[in-house]
């Protein structure tokens, strides 16, 4: 068996398949494992959630933005703004039954995994974690938003999770205000300063950071042995410099590739249209 981590799909059904297919996955016996962003922008939104929600237990994702905006307007909570190629997937009638599928998933993901190397850690979030935060804390907070989530009051989470403040978590955050910021780190943020204010505009690669900012990445200590899977940062190209933080969002849906990434030994896989 086999584990294959694919970097953000949003809705390029095709070049999943293909990409599945060059790196032979195995289905039934292969585990796929999604850094969110499952939807949006590309073509075949509604294909790409039938699919993976039908892998059943051998597929793991997590929640990126794309994710929660497509839930969110299916529940009639998100603001008028913004383009989408989400006509399709709303329109369709199993829409809400793959709405309620993407509530009862994560938004970060952990799991240990027998590697060439011995058994590693792995950790799968779409965009980011706060400085401040260990491991543990991470998935402490991730749980509050799932819990939101799929509580009885989804509707109230839905609504207020837009915005870009709070800026930078604290420990006296509470409400929607909490959850708010928690979302902001783990599915928006790319850029952040040492004590984790989010700059959440920029979305250039690492020569055009900010002043006064860098990568989320170069100030987390999350862990000093877990490996970190992202996707939400085409602009990086799938690099980061740090060994135990892995980009995987090679910016597919703009014309470049879809990457993957076999943990058992480290492999990286892409497929282009070019």
């Amino acid at each position: 068996m086999s584990t294959f981590v694919v970097g953000d799909i949003q809705g390029c059904y095709k070049g999943l398949r293909k990409l599945l297919k060059h790196v032979e996955f195995k289905t039934g016996a292969d585990q796929l494992w999604c850094v969110g962003d499952l939807v949006n922008r590309g073509p075949r939104s509604l294909d790409t959630l039938r699919f993976l929600r039908d892998l059943g237990p051998n597929c793991r994702i997590v929640l990126g933005n794309h994710d929660l905006h497509f839930i969110a307007k299916q529940e009639a909570c998100a603001p008028r703004r913004g383009k989408h190629t989400l006509q399709k997937l709303l329109k369709s009638p199993d829409a809400q039954e793959l709405a309620d599928w993407l509530r009862t998933q994560p938004l970060v993901y952990f799991d240990c995994i027998d590697t060439d190397a011995g058994l590693q850690d792995f950790v799968m979030l779409h965009a980011g974690v706060a400085p401040q935060w260990s491991l543990e804390q991470t998935l402490e907070l991730s749980a509050e938003v799932e819990i939101a989530l799929q509580g009885d009051d989804y509707r109230a989470y839905l609504t207020h999770m837009y915005g870009d403040t709070p800026r930078r978590w604290h420990d006296g955050l509470e409400g929607l205000d909490r959850l708010r910021v928690i979302t902001n780190y783990l599915t928006r943020v790319r850029y952040c300063d040492a004590i984790g204010n989010m700059q959440l505009k920029a979305k250039e690669g690492l020569a055009m950071a900010p002043r006064g900012y860098k990568p989320w990445f170069m100030y987390e200590n999350i862990s000093e042995r877990a490996q970190i899977l992202f996707g939400h940062w085409a602009a990086l190209e799938g690099h980061t410099g740090k060994p135990r933080v892995h980009a995987l969002d090679t910016g597919f849906v703009w014309g470049q590739k879809l990457t993957a990434l076999r943990l058992e030994d480290g492999k990286r896989f892409a497929y282009s249209k070019t």
